[in-house]
């Protein structure tokens, strides 16, 4: 009974690898031959075995015991098998330079191999003797696709351009994928950024996202309504089944309370937008700010004066509106080590250098001298409110001059107290930061910040709750941490230094933030 427990335990490990072409019959037997498991293999990653069996799906410890029947892999040739399918944007360009620089730095060989349908596999092979080690196979389709490639057991990571959504979620939950929600079975890969875009040739700027919420919805048809000429706009957007044209009615149209209208022209590629853009002087198009081309980007404004546009920066730190995570979608399962380690790869710097250089935002802290935030400050005095005394601007000012912001910052899912998603992943890269050493010796401050609705004092101490909750989710994060070596405190001003105007949905989410100081 000793064997059979832990086999059993073994088995419910929750974990995947890739799947072979045709399933087999296997039967799987302890090496005392107390215990044996029949059924269909799933998968082997060179150490467990997937079996699909009268009891469900099992993944077993292949030490503990022997297998038999046609569907047994050769262990002596093992090749690791890693599925990866979703959005193109992502598949095309920044997953295949990431795998080439992984390869290259794990000293593999690698070949690209052209499947055809937007289909891509990497070969990595021992540089000696030329044994394959590895086939990773990208597949470049949509968001919709990767997840519905996911659930059919056809891959084993999407790539998406937005959150999960509830009815993906119930099925990777019942087909025993685990919760892909929780911590572990999904990350942010890179930034990026919902990018509204017009002709050169079109003299408007500059846009409120209430304004862009109505372009999209039909509600606003004319450039005059914005200062420009008196002629139609004609809003260009991705198809449906995109990630990103799912993005824009999830955190554009949404809190607007809109939906897109058909007048809207749809368009399969990112490419193609930009074409639409640049050739017709009254159209404007939603597109990533890696893909602008030579298009002229309009920056996102509000009443009250403020204009941010999208960088590298403003993306790392939330600060625009419409930043874009890349995600990575992982199920509750095993995958073969060669695969583990590539995903290990992805947080380290030589990858986000990687990530940079096909256009898209890393997610390498960056420090932010003080005396390069000097709109911030001076947007903090003009905008103060009434419920805001100059000796908490004077207190702010001299707390936060001796440090610097780094471009790592915490936001709240709207109406809630739960971190969004970019900021759950920015506490994993934050704590492993911390675990590797990188801020020993020096001082790490959480600063609180609220939007400027009700009561200021109210405000000043939701804000304090907020940077302290931070510290704690961080710390909890960082086990492995040498903690006495840093020292952590929190602060908070409320709604003294906002980063966009109050009179939206959007401009409050901003707000509502807890930014990382350090010296």
């Amino acid at each position: 009974m000793t064997i059979l427990r832990a086999v059993l335990c073994a088995a419910l490990l929750l974990y995947k690898t890739a799947v072979p072409a045709i399933s087999q019959d296997v039967t799987l037997t302890s090496r005392d031959g107390s215990v044996t498991i029949r059924g269909m293999l799933l998968g082997f990653d060179g150490e467990f075995y997937r079996v699909e069996t009268d009891f469900g799906e099992l993944t077993v410890d292949g030490s503990g015991v022997v297998c038999d029947g046609p569907g047994c892999p050769n262990l002596e040739a093992f090749v690791a098998e890693l599925a990866i399918s979703g959005a193109a944007t992502t598949g095309t360009v920044l997953l295949p330079a990431l795998v080439e620089s992984f390869a290259f730095r794990a000293g593999y060989a690698v070949e690209r191999q052209d499947e055809g349908a937007g289909v891509v596999t990497y070969v990595l092979a021992d540089k000696d003797d030329g044994e394959v080690a590895a086939r990773f196979s990208i597949r470049s389709s949509n968001t919709d696709e990767g997840f519905a490639d996911l659930l059919a057991n056809e891959a084993d990571i999407v790539m998406a351009l937005r959150e999960i959504r509830p009815p993906e979620l119930r099925r990777a939950i019942e087909a025993g994928m685990g919760n892909l929600r929780a911590t572990g079975r999904n990350r942010v890969l890179a930034l990026d950024a919902l990018v509204p875009i017009v002709s050169p040739d079109n003299p408007v700027r500059a846009l409120t996202l209430p304004q862009l919420a109505a372009i999209y919805a039909g509600e606003v048809d004319n450039w005059s309504a914005f200062g420009g000429p008196d002629a139609p706009i004609a809003p260009h957007l991705r198809d449906a089944e995109s990630g990103m044209g799912q993005a824009v009615e999830d955190r554009l149209l949404g809190p607007a309370g809109a939906e897109l209208s058909d007048r809207v022209e749809r368009h399969g590629s990112d490419a193609q937008i930009v074409a639409a853009v640049v050739a017709d002087p009254f159209a404007i198009g939603l597109t990533t700010a890696s893909e602008t081309g030579n298009a002229a980007q309009i920056g996102l404004s509000g009443a009250c004066g403020f204009t941010v546009r999208a960088t590298r920066r403003t993306a790392k730190t939330e600060d625009y509106p419409l930043t874009m995570p890349v995600f990575l979608y992982m199920p509750a399962r095993r995958l073969p080590k060669l695969a583990r380690d590539f995903l290990a790869y992805l947080r380290q710097p030589a990858a986000q250098l990687v990530i940079r250089r096909a256009g898209f935002v890393d997610q390498l802290p960056e420090e932010i001298p003080i005396a390069d935030q000097g709109t911030r400050f001076a947007n903090a005095i003009a905008q103060a409110g009434g419920g805001i005394a100059l000796e908490e601007l004077q207190r702010m000012v001299s707390t936060l001059t001796p440090y610097e912001r780094l471009t790592v910052s915490f936001r709240f899912e709207a109406g809630s107290a739960l971190l969004d998603a970019q900021s759950r992943s920015n506490i994993e890269q934050f704590a492993a930061a911390l675990e590797n050493g990188l801020y020993d010796g020096r001082e790490v401050m959480f600063v609180g910040f609220s939007d400027g609705s009700g009561d200021a004092a109210t405000n000043l101490r939701i804000s304090r709750e907020r940077a302290r909750a931070v510290r704690r989710a961080v710390v909890l994060a960082a086990g492995d941490a040498e903690l006495d070596r840093i020292r952590m405190t929190t602060d908070a001003f409320g709604e003294a230094m906002p980063m966009a105007c109050d009179d939206s949905h959007w401009g409050r989410q901003v707000n509502r933030r807890v930014e990382v100081w350090i010296r």
